[in-house]
């Protein structure tokens, strides 16, 4: 099966981008799953690296590289990365700037669409 999640949410303040990277997670590491995560809006800052997160509490920066581990696809909108003055190089290894062209090709690829 292959699926397509897209993220919306801040990494942090709500746990949407949490949970969809819990899912993403888990299903990446199922066996005959194929995943692509696109990071749109404010989401896009999930994938900036060099999160410190106080003690005890969730690491979007490791979730998502768990998920690039795992042999999935992620794709930062660039225009969204602009708007939040994130440069290519602050990109965690794994993800990288995407187009909305590119989510067009994914969306048509995927059988599955799920959006956090």
């Amino acid at each position: 099966m292959k699926t397509l999640f897209i993220l919306n949410d801040a990494p942090y303040g709500s746990e949407r981008s949490y949970n969809g990277l819990r899912l993403a997670g888990t299903l990446s590491n199922a066996e005959g799953e194929e995943v692509k995560l696109f990071l749109l809006g404010d989401a896009a800052a999930c994938a900036k690296r060099g999160q410190k997160v106080a003690d005890g509490f969730y690491n979007i920066q490791l979730m998502l590289g768990r998920v690039v581990r795992n042999k999935a696809e992620v794709g930062a909108c660039g225009t969204c990365m602009d708007a939040r003055a994130i440069m290519d190089a602050e990109l965690i290894d794994g993800s990288r700037r995407s187009t909305l062209a590119e989510l067009t090709t994914w969306t048509q690829w995927a059988d599955k669409v799920i959006v956090f």
